[in-house]
């Protein structure tokens, strides 16, 4: 069931918002060379409470850690480990912070150090196509809206579009309903409305698009070990448009 949140839930999905885009703030200066996935984890987790939050991922269904911590082929859900960030990789980093019951979500793919030009256009793209789909939402509009002028852009780009992962709307729990896929046919799916909190999320690769499952039945990784990024946002959907609540 999708639910239309009152104002006091977007105030505290607000803030909820605001602690994940903070966090994505308070890890940049330390994504680089030498450090280790564990050790941004601990560092997340730590503010995330300085926050009076929590983190939303810990525990959830059983996943480990404050953080998921993706490198180079893995597309989600990687576990943070005792791996090192070398130059040249590329990091997504998927935050989620519970504030008073509500959440919010948002993943980012950074790089470290200095990477290949089209693993740069990688990244680029994969973000424009976030907001391709942001274009796409205000009351009146269907889903599958969104998610066409996501696989429009990507192919556009000549990017693979995940297809067992998507998009999701947010509040109580962080994954609520609807599903966002980021490949669709305009004018399908529920129709978008005011009050409406969604979690959208574009995970693009630079081969095909193909995933597989590690052994710890959470990280979702490239079938041909091409590179894969991932941009999200969380918005709620106003009168005549979206507003993003994890970010500025």
């Amino acid at each position: 069931m999708i639910t239309i949140k009152t104002k006091r839930e977007i105030e505290l999905l607000k803030i909820a918002g605001n602690i994940v885009y903070q966090t994505h703030k308070y890890l940049q200066p330390y994504i680089k060379e030498g450090i280790t996935t564990k050790e941004l984890d601990k560092l997340a987790e730590a503010f995330i409470r300085s926050k009076d939050a929590t983190p939303s991922f810990k525990g959830y269904e059983g996943f480990p850690t404050a953080l998921c911590i993706s490198l180079n082929s893995e597309v989600v859900h990687g576990f943070p480990s005792d791996r090192v960030l070398k130059n040249g990789d590329i990091v997504s980093i998927d935050i989620g912070a519970c504030y008073k019951g509500y959440h919010g979500d948002s993943g980012w793919t950074y790089m470290v150090g200095e990477v290949p030009p089209a693993t740069k256009q990688l990244l680029e793209d994969t973000e424009n196509s976030l907001y391709a789909g942001l274009k796409q939402v205000k009351p009146g509009n269907r889903i599958g809206d969104i998610s066409n002028a996501i696989e429009t852009y990507a192919k556009e780009h000549h990017l693979g579009v995940v297809k067992e992962l998507c998009g999701h709307g947010v509040g109580t729990s962080v994954h609520e309903d609807p599903e966002i896929p980021n490949f669709g046919t305009k004018n399908t799916g529920p129709r978008l409305k005011e009050g409406m909190v969604l979690a959208i999320e574009p995970m693009l690769t630079l081969g095909r698009p193909d995933v597989y499952v590690h052994d710890n039945n959470w990280t979702v990784d490239t079938i041909d070990g091409s590179l894969s990024a991932h941009f999200e946002h969380t918005i709620v959907v106003t009168a005549d448009g979206y507003e993003i609540l994890t970010g500025e």
